[in-house]
Order: C-alpha cells, then structure tokens, then sequence
C-alpha cells in the first residue's frame, strides 16, 4: 500500500527531525573523547609533556617555567590561535621558551588539534 504523497513527506520530514536531535549528543560525545585523547597526550611525559613547564588541574610534578593553564577559553576564545600558540609559540614571541612542537614534529598536526581542544576546555 502506498502512502498519500503529503504523508510520505510529513513522515520524511518527521524522520529527518529525529535524526538532527541525536546529532549534539554523537557530536558532544566525538568532543569529550578529543579532549580526553588530548588530555592523555598533554600529559605524556614523552609527548605533549605540559607538565614540565604549566601547572594543569589534576596533574602532578607541574612545572612554573610557563603560566598555569586555566581559565583558557577566555585567554584563547579563538580555537585557533590557541593551536597555533601550541603548533609554534615563536610566532607570537621570538623570544619564548616553548618548545615548537609543530615544526620539531613533536606533535603531528592531528595530535597538536588534541591537544589545544584539551587545553581549551580548561
């Protein structure tokens, strides 16, 4: 049996809706297991190691070389100069101490990503 064309639209649009509902919980979901990968790799001493120079919320043997990281979403609203911060930090300050974990390839581009959405949400 075929449906009236306008019910098959109205269920279409129904279905369509119900969909779009469960995007923000799959999409907060993807975003916490990000910032959880990137807390891992900012806190791996044989990678990210934030710790050695910024004192971090729940980490331990924190440095005070660089600033604590806290409040960082209203330091860096823009999630891009936060990665680019990570990527390079000799861009904004020749003169600085942190490491340039892009083009030292201490980081790759998808784990600096991890790591700055990490740093951001704190």
């Amino acid at each position: 049996m075929r449906l009236p064309a306008h019910l098959t639209i109205i269920s279409s649009i129904i279905a369509l809706f119900s969909c779009l509902l469960l995007l923000p919980g799959i999409a907060s979901a993807d975003a916490a297991a990000d910032i959880e990968k990137g807390k891992k790799l900012a806190f791996d001493r044989k990678k990210g190691n934030c710790l050695a120079c910024h004192q971090i919320q729940g980490g331990d043997l924190a440095g005070n070389i660089g600033p604590p990281l806290i409040a960082m979403k209203a330091r860096f609203p823009d999630f891009e100069k936060l990665r680019a911060q990570i990527y390079d930090a000799r861009i904004n300050n020749p003169n600085t101490i942190m490491i340039p974990f892009g083009p030292y390839g201490v980081l790759t581009d998808e784990e600096i990503t991890l790591v700055a959405k990490y740093i951001q949400s704190l």
